[in-house]
């Protein structure tokens, strides 16, 4: 089974990650569909597209956007499967709504590690568009900007990732307006 265009995945465990462990017991944090946050974004690739050659290969565990797997309600109330729905629980994926494989990063995409806020005049926990750059990508290298390097990014561009139990925000290169060096620094 091959797609000519697209990726098939599948959910890595669950198309929701709506249940935390606290205290070893399981506790669902969220019961509705329309919430964004609570969709997986961790597959696992069935098949790789015939039409071109990719380093991502079948059993790769890959980040993706969070419509691939989101389920919605129609006009008439009636649940429905995203567009990317393709059968037994696999699901269309093309290129560009890929973020990372293997950690690493794909196409324009980096990963920025959010920095704590030190002000107690805020009631933000996060200093707002400050990271340090977890993952980065070839485009970013080539300017000198590696892991590790503290950055700004431009209001808005982020997206929410949790991998290996690390709050992650997602952005394109582009989105990186400054750096200040690096973390030790």
């Amino acid at each position: 089974m091959k797609s000519l265009y697209s990726f098939i995945v599948k959910p890595y465990l669950e198309r929701y990650d709506n249940v935390k462990e606290v205290n070893g017991k399981s506790i669902i944090i969220n019961t509705t569909i329309s919430k964004h946050e609570f969709i997986s974004k961790k597959a696992v690739v069935v098949s790789t597209p015939t039409a071109f050659d990719t380093d991502i290969k079948n059993g790769d565990i890959v980040y993706i956007h969070h419509n691939i797997f989101r389920r919605w309600y129609d006009q008439k109330g009636r649940e429905r499967n995203s567009a990317s729905y393709f059968k037994d629980d696999m699901y269309f994926c093309s290129l560009d709504q890929i973020y990372m494989y293997n950690k690493t990063c794909h196409l324009d995409y980096c990963f920025v590690k959010p920095i704590k806020e030190k002000s107690h005049l805020t009631v933000s926990n996060e200093k707002e568009h400050f990271g340090i750059l977890k993952y980065s990508n070839s485009s970013l290298e080539a300017v000198g900007l590696k892991p590790g390097a503290l950055v700004i990014f431009t209001p808005n561009s982020e997206f929410e990732f949790i991998i290996d139990d690390e709050k992650l925000y997602c952005m394109k290169s582009k989105d990186i307006a400054i750096t200040y060096g690096y973390e030790e620094n």
